[in-house]
């Protein structure tokens, strides 16, 4: 059997957490950030986990994620 590919833009934005799930980073926080206020851009700093809905999908798109 082949090697599976793994999709490079999806593993530039996930990583795996130890339990299985995948951390990602938050959007709105490239630009237009003047009207953003301080308090909703430090928010955008703090990573997220993909939700449950989506875990399937990211699982499958990285399938050497550990």
């Amino acid at each position: 059997m082949p090697k599976i590919k793994t999709r490079r833009a999806a593993a530039k934005r996930f990583r795996a957490t130890g339990s299985g799930e995948f951390k990602r980073s938050k959007a709105y926080k490239s630009h237009i950030l003047e009207k953003k206020s301080p308090a909703r851009k430090r928010n955008l700093r703090k990573a997220a986990m993909v939700s449950r809905a989506d875990r399937e999908r990211v699982a499958l798109m990285l399938p050497y994620a550990k």
